[in-house]
């Protein structure tokens, strides 16, 4: 549907509102959201609809704001800025509270207090507090390490929100168009829509092509708004799902219902990824282990204590029936309970929690400094199990810039590419074609030696910039005739129209698209001599070879074409207009150019054939069925589709439709692959958000695009995806080495603990020495081994098994059954994310075990050496028995102090 302001122009106020006087505009910001907020038509109307609206803006509704500093300022003062207040983050003191839950820290916690109790009731006030000191002091810093992590990560995506929230979009500002911040935008700009854009701002459509809003950001309702002159009304943060226009900005921030909206609401920052989830399983069912342990050295050494198998150093037993006084016995029961307490304290590994979270947050920081903005946290991770990646071609594996380096005009190839003089009547309509039917603009400066500026998606400019060579007069061009109704460019159909009325009350169709199904369309042409002549075998044939040899050199191929059409048969009512659908049958061929680009592709198939060879594929594998077309692709079953998924190696689809996206992605994931898909365009947003990550491009990206994924590549650059693939595996590579570092720590003492408990009745490493050791491990060990940088060989891993079983009787994941469950009953044919974030390969795989066990195995074979035979080793033999522990217990410390350190570099 087109929609102009000239509608308005017709409606006289009847009753005019009284206007303000007093201020630097005649409306007031009162005026403007009542207008806004209550879609109230009535009142535009009575303002002079959005005519006199804007004169009541000091706006041209064609140039824009002047849009000089001075000018920017006023609307500011008067009308506010596009920005709003943000809810107050959680404070420090929340985030120490949320790490005191921490279950491995509340046994800690009880732990402490016992061994307080303990120790004051064994050795005094003076001496006894030690122990239980040393715990209570260990836990507080790792509650606060953790707390500080946990903050200063909510920062971190407090900044990265504010970074997603940063939209660049381009305004029209003293007739020119010029890229700005959304947080810039004033009352009274003037700014174009397109397809996946966000509206900015509360505004007054201005004009429209077909133009339709999703509102279900803001009504919660999932239905489409199309907008014209009965409903003009936009709402600041929906998104344009169809069709082109320009809007007058008449609310900003606070002014509007979503900054309203926005400030009454914090980003939630809480999200636990898969892998943390897993590690708190861990470290919970570790600790759960260790406290049963220690109840079962606690029974053992209590049998053994009071049925006299506990001796003294001089042999006798420390308890006798009858004999040993009850206070002596509550003494030794009491020693033995803080030897179960140490047990308990050397089985928790309270560092794991820690050490996720510092390798997330600091592979977060990287990942940006790496131009990658992360959205969702657990893409950092999910990254390194990417068994699959859907490249798009435009944008990601090319430049995404463009310029016309051939053309076939006048029935034959023209060089260079815009040398048409001599074809007046061709080059007139191609002008009007390429003026009319674009998205983009021209700006001519007023000094005419200045470059006329060119906007527009890469291959409108390209196009545009083609114009300028054949002559045209941007502004004239679009000055001598005016559109009735526009067909937006669609990523199904893969065209775009206008129809257009000349200043002789002509109608002139003009299309414009992909190459081969425009000249299908066609069955004329202009001929060498500037006339109209029908379309042959042998013509079409010589345009079909044209455009194959175009598609072999990596050119993008575009057709221009354009029919004459009675005006009688054009609808005059708008309801009927609306739905007109344009005439593209006995089109005309006015030219086929061909677009230099400077891997799912909606181009050409041989565009993407040699495009992926250029790329690296070799040219055996970028034949069939490696490369296939999107019909032929759609046109299969499922089961068909998932065979060709899994078959080939390196994929190339090529004139692809959103919907074979997505096919092709629920295929690769129905067959167990983790899916990796990169988009710009909102015709990608189906399978950004089908896949199990999807990556979208910062610069060109629309705001659909990006709100479908889960990762940003800021620079639209491929390699840029390499390195978030690099940083995922990464993540879960220092995880495991920390796993491994902690747990043979916890198993070397934990076993020489237990046996020396049993043995003896003692251990020779106490709570305090091993929260020593657990303080250096989970901190500064933790920090060395969660922050250490990816390396390229893990390029040359494979990808962490991520893929789910298809057999429910091969996992033991309930959690897997009951999700598999409901998409069967379902009758879903694709598997949901929850599913993939399922690791089918074990957090501590057999290589870890092997390394752990055997690491352990030694450190617990000197320890216990030292143990049993330390004082005949040291020639302790005759000497006190008190001090001769003593010596030999500090050497068993130093040993195991010195094995962690070994531990440690070989862990890295």
């Amino acid at each position: 549907m087109e929609y102009t302001y000239e509608c308005f122009k017709l409606l006289e106020p009847i009753k005019p509102i009284p206007i303000p006087t007093g201020g630097e505009f005649p409306i007031g910001q009162e005026q403007l959201a009542s207008i806004s907020r209550e879609h109230d038509t009535a009142a535009l109307q009575q303002y002079g609809g959005v005519v006199g609206l804007s004169d009541l803006l000091k706006t041209n509704l064609e140039k824009g704001v002047h849009g000089d500093d001075a000018d920017l300022l006023k609307r500011k003062n008067a009308f506010g800025s596009n920005n709003y207040p943000r809810k107050k983050g959680r404070g420090f003191l929340m985030f120490m509270w949320d790490a005191c839950k921490d279950l491995t820290l509340v046994i800690l916690m009880i732990a402490a207090a016992a061994s307080l109790a303990l120790g004051k009731k064994s050795e005094g006030i003076n001496e006894g507090w030690y122990d239980g000191g040393s715990i209570a002091f260990a836990v507080i810093l790792v509650i606060v390490v953790t707390a500080i992590s946990d903050y200063k990560q909510s920062l971190q995506f407090r900044d990265l929100n504010e970074e997603k929230r940063n939209i660049h979009l381009e305004v029209i500002r003293g007739g020119r168009r010029v890229e700005i911040s959304i947080y810039n935008i004033v009352v009274g700009d003037v700014i174009p829509l397109n397809i996946g854009n966000q509206v900015p701002a509360d505004g007054i459509l201005i004009t429209g092509h077909s133009l339709a809003i999703d509102e279900s950001s803001m009504t919660g309702e999932s239905k489409i708004v199309h907008k014209d002159s009965k409903d003009p009304f936009l709402m600041s943060g929906c998104k344009v799902a169809d069709g082109s226009g320009t809007m007058l900005v008449t609310g900003v921030g606070i002014n509007t219902e979503w900054g309203l909206l926005m400030a009454s609401i914090s980003e939630d920052t809480g999200e636990e990824t898969p892998l943390q989830v897993r590690l708190n399983g861990v470290a919970t069912f570790i600790g759960i282990v260790g406290l049963s342990v220690a109840v079962v050295v606690l029974i053992v050494l209590l049998a053994r204590y009071f049925s006299r198998h506990t001796k003294n150093s001089d042999g006798s037993a420390q308890f006798t029936a009858g004999k040993t006084k009850v206070g002596d016995a509550i003494d030794g029961a009491i020693k033995i309970v803080t030897v179960a307490v140490t047990i308990v304290v050397v089985a928790v590994p309270e560092g794991l929690p820690l050490a996720v979270s510092l390798t997330l947050a600091y592979s977060m920081r990287k990942m940006m400094a790496d131009k990658a903005l992360v959205r969702r946290l657990s893409a950092c991770e999910t990254m390194g199990s990417a068994t699959t990646i859907c490249s798009d071609k435009t944008g990601t594996l090319t430049m995404n810039q463009m310029t016309v380096v051939e053309a076939y005009a006048g029935g034959m190839k023209i060089h260079p590419p815009h040398k048409l003089e001599s074809y007046p009547l061709l080059r007139s309509l191609l002008i009007e074609g390429v003026a009319q039917n674009t998205t983009g603009s021209v700006y001519a400066p007023e000094d005419a030696n200045d470059v006329k500026e060119v906007s527009g998606s890469p291959t409108e400019k390209a196009i545009l910039h083609w114009g300028l060579k054949l002559g045209m007069d941007f502004t004239a061009a679009r000055s001598e005739s005016s559109i009735i109704h526009v067909f937006p460019f669609n990523s199904e159909k893969k065209r775009g129209g206008v129809a257009l009325q000349t200043s002789d009350s002509d109608i002139h169709i003009h299309w414009k698209g992909a190459a081969e199904i425009v000249l299908a369309c066609c069955t004329g042409y202009i001929d060498g001599n500037d006339q109209l002549v029908e379309m042959d075998e042998e013509k079409m044939t010589f345009f079909r070879k044209a455009i194959e040899d175009m598609a072999a050199d990596s050119l993008r191929c575009v057709a221009i074409a354009y029919r004459s059409y009675e005006k009688e048969k054009v609808p005059t009512n708008e309801d009927l207009l609306a739905h007109w659908s344009l005439p593209e049958d006995d089109l005309i061929l006015l030219a086929i150019v061909g677009l230099k680009v400077r891997m799912v592709t909606g181009d050409n198939v041989k565009t993407a054939k040699a495009i992926a060879v250029e790329c690296g594929i070799p040219f055996a594998d970028a034949m069939e069925p490696n490369i296939i077309e999107g019909k032929t692709f759609r046109g299969l079953s499922d089961a068909q589709r998932d065979e060709i998924a899994e078959r080939i190696r390196i994929p190339v689809m090529g004139r692809s439709s959103p919907n074979d996206k997505l096919l092709l992605v629920q295929s690769l994931r129905r067959k167990g692959h983790v899916v990796v898909v990169t988009g710009d365009g909102t015709n990608d947003a189906p399978a950004l958000h089908e896949a199990d990550i999807g990556l979208a491009m910062g610069i060109q990206g629309t705001e659909v695009a990006k709100e479908s994924s889960d990762i940003i590549i800021l620079d639209d650059n491929f390699s840029s995806v390499v390195k978030v693939v690099r940083w995922g595996r990464s993540v879960y590579a220092n995880i495991q080495k920390f796993i491994q570092f902690q747990l043979t720590v916890n198993v070397a003492a934990l076993v020489i603990n237990v046996v020396a408990a049993v043995s003896s009745g003692d251990v020779p490493l106490n709570a305090v020495q091993l929260l020593w050791v657990n303080l250096i491990m989970d901190t500064l060990g933790a920090l060395a081994l969660a922050t250490e940088p990816p390396t390229d060989h893990l390029m040359d891993r494979p990808p962490v098994d991520r893929r789910y079983s298809p057999h429910p009787s091969r996992t033991v994941s309930a959690q897997y059954r009951r999700l598999r469950k409901s998409r069967e009953s379902n009758n879903r044919t694709s598997v949901s994310k929850q599913e993939h974030m399922l690791f089918k390969e074990p957090l501590v795989t057999n290589i870890m075990w092997r390394n752990l066990l055997i690491q352990a195995m030694f450190q617990v074979s000197v320890l216990l050496v030292l143990n049993f035979r330390g004082r005949s080793i040291l020639g302790l033999s005759h000497d006190e028995n008190g001090h001769a522990i003593k010596v030999k217990n500090t050497l068993i410390f130093n040993g195991f102090v010195l094995g962690q350190t070994l531990l440690t570099k070989n862990a890295k």
